[in-house]
């Protein structure tokens, strides 16, 4: 008996490939499964997917594909958080860290995981609390500078305790899986998807202290606004949520394996990142 009963769809905002689309549809179709769009994303492009919303998708799916980038995959794993669904990643234009497959794959892979041959890899997130907000990210939170603003100050508090003081542009606080994001950009290490805990990333940071912090899973921390910043905006996977000003108190918490993809064992994560990093080995002397 196949595994999958309903399909769900997350689709790129601009390069959407209608032909892999109608894949899916008939595939789908001929093993009486449903294939469920977010019901913008249908009206867009015209397809017989049945329009529901997101909490339906995420109630009601058994497999949710992702056709884009990284950033149409992180959209369908936070759609996921606390459902049931794995994620399948199909990348469609540019490379990304967490697409599994290329567009021709996708019948095969759709055929392997329904005959259960495939494996799940659990993707932690970060919760941002502030004020009454509350959002979710799989791959960063970041504080950032506001436009006209002084830099971020924030004092870090570990388990309740002042740890360091950073004043830089940003402040960010990334997952394992968003360690290849911002947080890299701004002179942050690779961290294992394997690993849990939160990474804090200073970027041009001003301070004495310009490093990196790895803290456990279980460890709680807080970022205090310090009188002497700027006001900051708060953004969770790119996306504007708010913002912040001096007195204010951000709280950040892990949530271990908050999403689950697919792997079909087709490429390693070091494999993915030698790729997209365009990583060629040690620099030797000739």
């Amino acid at each position: 008996m196949g595994l999958i009963s309903a399909v769900g769809l997350v689709l790129h905002p601009e390069r959407t490939d209608t032909a892999i689309v109608d894949t899916i549809v008939r595939w789908s179709r001929g093993r009486d499964s449903k294939v469920l769009g977010l019901a913008d994303e249908v009206a867009r492009i015209g397809c017989e997917a049945l329009p529901v919303l997101a909490d339906e998708m995420n109630a009601s799916a058994d497999l949710v594909v992702s056709l884009g980038g990284d950033g149409t995959m992180l959209r369908a794993m936070r759609l996921a958080v606390g459902g049931r669904a794995p994620v399948l990643g199909v990348n469609v234009g540019r490379l990304g860290f967490l697409a599994e497959i290329d567009i021709p794959d996708v019948p095969a892979a759709l055929d392997a995981i329904d005959q259960h041959r495939f494996t799940v890899e659990g993707r932690s997130a970060v919760q941002v609390t502030f004020g009454s907000r509350q959002e979710t990210a799989l791959n960063d939170v970041v504080l950032i500078r506001s436009p006209g603003h002084k830099s971020a100050a924030v004092a870090v508090r570990v388990q309740d305790q002042p740890f360091v003081r950073y004043s830089a542009d940003a402040i960010v606080v990334a997952t394992p899986t968003g360690s290849t994001a911002y947080s890299f950009s701004a002179g942050g290490p690779i961290v294992s998807p394997n690993a849990e805990g939160l990474l804090v990333t200073p970027v041009a940071p001003h301070s004495a202290f310009n490093r990196s912090l790895f803290l456990s899973s279980g460890e709680r921390l807080t970022l205090e606004i310090l009188p002497n910043s700027g006001d900051l905006a708060i953004e969770a996977d790119g996306r504007l949520v708010g913002q912040v000003c001096p007195g204010d108190v951000v709280e950040l918490n892990m949530l271990p394996a908050a999403a689950r993809i697919v792997r079909l064992g087709q490429t390693t994560f070091y494999q993915r990142a030698q790729r997209k990093l365009q990583l060629s080995g040690s620099a030797e002397p000739n």
